[in-house]
């Protein structure tokens, strides 16, 4: 990577809203601590607004503009790959928000960059996605109680067919590569169950939003997910 690719990617890091240590800095981009070190300090004369010091971690002042995107070839390739899965494998409005990233990404692209944007070197076929029009549209209303935290309605039949009504709080839409899931807390089962979206007959959301209840919440049902693997 290129100095001036890493302190990039060091302002970018920093942005986030975490203190991050040296250490820390100098395991994702693969440098010595030593190095970090120096790029900080070459970042604050510079005029970059960097909190922190040595032993302690970094951060940047809340409010700071991080500069314009630049990519390379990977990270415009992951980026378009990304978009592609998103458009072919999401609901509408997922598909409508990827297409607005890749022209926000070719507003900034340099010209020696924007041919990647259409060359198809990597592509998600049509083909390669067998959803329906109704899993789409299902995964958009699933996706909305999510963002708005509200409990959710389900008609719902499992793998042999066996259908069943539930109320859920849905936390998180897993995406399989054939297919997508709901991670959720299951108020009939009191636990946690993920529902394929393909199988949902009916899906309504609930005008009360749910709880943010210890035990029952994203983190948990990742904990839970991890012990079982």
């Amino acid at each position: 990577m290129r100095p001036a690719d890493r302190l990039f990617q060091i302002v970018l890091q920093l942005g986030r809203g975490r203190v991050l240590t040296a250490q820390q800095l100098g395991e994702r981009l693969e440098v010595s601590e030593r190095t970090i070190y120096r790029d900080i300090q070459n970042l604050m004369e510079s005029g970059v607004p960097i909190d922190g010091e040595a032993g302690v971690g970094y951060r940047l002042h809340r409010g700071y503009q991080v500069p314009p995107m630049m990519f390379d070839q990977d990270e415009l390739q992951a980026l378009i790959f990304g978009a592609q899965v998103a458009k072919r494998w999401g609901d509408h409005e997922m598909a409508a928000a990827a297409e607005r990233i890749l022209d926000k990404v070719d507003a900034v692209l340099p010209e020696n960059l924007r041919p990647q944007l259409t060359a198809q070197t990597l592509v998600v076929p049509e083909v390669a996605s067998g959803q329906s029009e109704a899993t789409t549209e299902m995964l958009g209303a699933v996706r909305d109680a999510i963002n708005d935290k509200r409990r959710l309605y389900l008609s719902y039949s499992d793998a042999d067919g066996v259908a069943t009504e539930r109320i859920v709080w849905p936390l998180t839409l897993l995406y399989w590569g054939y297919s997508w899931a709901v991670g959720a807390w299951c108020e009939l089962r009191q636990d946690f169950r993920n529902f394929r979206v393909d199988r949902i007959a009916e899906a309504r959301t609930l005008t009360t939003q749910y709880p943010d209840e210890p035990g029952k919440r994203l983190d948990d049902y990742f904990n839970q997910v991890s012990d079982h693997c």
